[in-house]
């Protein structure tokens, strides 16, 4: 799918820099793909805390290979 953007020409050649990549493509490429683990990253990190706990539960009773 060709998509023509108006990509920042300072933000493209300062991730060329950093980013080791040897195309501005790789470059877009990679730069979306960080941003989607991020995003999805502290989507999880949100989750902390919602979930209720079972004090009662031994996880170490469940550990024992007996």
């Amino acid at each position: 799918m060709a998509t023509n953007l108006g990509i920042d020409p300072d933000l493209l050649k300062r991730a060329l820099a950093v980013g080791g990549e040897r195309t501005k493509k790789a470059t877009v490429n990679r730069a979306l793909r960080e941003f989607i683990a991020r995003r999805s990253q502290a989507r999880l990190l949100d989750l902390f805390g919602t979930l209720d706990s079972d004090g009662e539960y031994d996880y170490k009773s469940e550990r024992s290979r007996e």
